[in-house]
Order: C-alpha cells, then sequence, then structure tokens
C-alpha cells in the first residue's frame, strides 16, 4: 500500500505500516512468528558480520586499504569501549560486544530504506504486509535483550558459584541479617527483571518512535502538489537526523550489555 494510493485514509496508511508479515502456529494463535523480522534479522546480520568476516580474511600487513582500515577503526573503538567497562579478560566479551553492535545497528539502518519503497517491492511480491526494522518489534528486542541475560545469570554462577549468588541475592545490598533477607531478595530480583526489560524497551521505543515520524512525513505525499515536495525534503531531513540515533541506540545497546554483564562478575 504506497503513498500513492489517494483512496486509503491517513490511518489505514499508518496501521498498514504497522503490521507484521505474521503467520500463526497452531489452533489457538497464541505462538506467532513475524516471519519479515525474523527474516530481515538474518540478513541484516550475515551482511554485517560477513563483512568483518571477509576483511578478516583479507587482512594484509602493509597499509591497509579504506574497508580494511574502517573495520579495524571500529574494532579498536569496540575493544576500547569493552576496556573502559571491564579491564578483565576480554575474549568473549569484546567479540560478543562488536556483535551487538554491528547487528542492531544493521537492524537500526533498515530504517533509512523509505516505506512506500518497501511496500511497493514486497506486494510485487505477493506480500500484503512487511516490516524492514527489525528493532522496531518488540519481540526481536526482548528476544536481544534476554539473551543478554541470560549471559548475565550464566557469569554470575561461573564467578561466584551456585551458592555464591543464591547468597548474594539474599544479603545484598542490606547485609546478611535474616530480617533483610526478603527486601534483599525482592530488591535483587527486581533489578535482575528490570535490565533486560529496559534494555530492550528502550532500543523498541526509539526505533518504533523514529519509525512513526517517517509515517507521518510520508502522509504529506498523500495530499499531492507541493505537499509531496515537503514530505521529501522533510523526509531526508529527519533521514540525516536519524543516522545518530542509529549509531547511538546501537552503542548504548552495546554498552549497557556490556556493563551487565561485567557487573554480574563483581562480588559484594
Amino acid at each position: 500500500m504506497s503513498s500513492s494510493n489517494e483512496s486509503i485514509t491517513p490511518s489505514e496508511y499508518i496501521e498498514h505500516h504497522l503490521q507484521n508479515l505474521r503467520i500463526s502456529l497452531g489452533d489457538g494463535g497464541f505462538w506467532q512468528i513475524d516471519v519479515d523480522s525474523l527474516v530481515m534479522s538474518i540478513i541484516v546480520g550475515v551482511v554485517g558480520l560477513g563483512v568483518f568476516w571477509l576483511v578478516a580474511r583479507r587482512v594484509t600487513a602493509g597499509v591497509p586499504g579504506r574497508l580494511q582500515g574502517f573495520v579495524e577503526l571500529v574494532l579498536e573503538f569496540v575493544d576500547n569501549t569493552v576496556k573502559d567497562v571491564f579491564p578483565g579478560d576480554r575474549k568473549f566479551l569484546s567479540p560478543l560486544a562488536l556483535t551487538i553492535f554491528v547487528l542492531v545497528f544493521m537492524m537500526n539502518l533498515m530504517d533509512l530504506i523509505p516505506l512506500d519503497f518497501v511496500a511497493k517491492a514486497t506486494e510485487a511480491m505477493g506480500l500484503p504486509h512487511w516490516k524492514a526494522v527489525p528493532s522496531t518489534n518488540l519481540s526481536v528486542t526482548f528476544a536481544m535483550s534476554f539473551t543478554v541475560f541470560i549471559l548475565i545469570i550464566f557469569f554470575s554462577f561461573k564467578s561466584k558459584g551456585v551458592g555464591g549468588f543464591v547468597h548474594e541475592l539474599f544479603t545484598a545490598p542490606f547485609g546478611s541479617s535474616p530480617a533483610m533477607w526478603i527486601p534483599n531478595l525482592a530488591i535483587n530480583i527486581i533489578e535482575l527483571i528490570s535490565k533486560p526489560v529496559s534494555l530492550g524497551m528502550r532500543l523498541f521505543g526509539n526505533m518504533y518512535a523514529g519509525e512513526l515520524i517517517f509515517m507521518l512525513l510520508g502522509l504529506l505525499g498523500m495530499l499531492g502538489g507541493v505537499f509531496t515536495a515537503g514530505s521529501i525534503i522533510l523526509s531526508w531531513g529527519w533521514a540525516v537526523f536519524h543516522i545518530l540515533i542509529i549509531l547511538l541506540q546501537a552503542f548504548i545497546f552495546m554498552v549497557l550489555s556490556v556493563v551487565y554483564i561485567a557487573m554480574a562478575q563483581e562480588h559484594h
């Protein structure tokens, strides 16, 4: 459904672009798969991380080319960021941080593709709905944030042991007095759960809001004439500004993931 179709209303235009290509599993429809988000996540992940893999295979010791220089710059930036947060062994955290940053950035980058271009292309292939930005899907952002949550629990067990982790749940931050066990446990559970929830909601909220602004600007194109030109200019201006948001959200998701995992290895 493109904006050139003057028979649709603004609400129908927005509703169309907010719908995922979704299939239900089973009769109840409780389990569903957002096919577009799943496919786009795989594509951008393969493209983004594939570029780094190809550069790593062709790395030269001499003067690097532009692409190799760019990749080395990103690698150094991510590694230094992890080093500032966690001065210990970074053999796992640095590659993880790089993977998160590249994947989230590539997901967010899809927001710069004009909505109506995506709609026309997918409709030509017989697909009624297709959201090209996986990070505007709450299921995707929560899947990533709860994966980080699993790593938080894993590294908590690894560094403190199961007994040490459970002991910390009941004794921090108010001490080991039996009277403080319940308050300590409640606070620590809330803190643990809030990490993946805030991590996933922050990325989703910012990218979803940016997508809505693109939709509102695209609505101007439905009015024709000078408004079409205004829609193009305003959309271009917002896209330029949105590049900063795309980078910033990928950086924030990466840093918070590293911070949470590093905090899990601290002893109280």
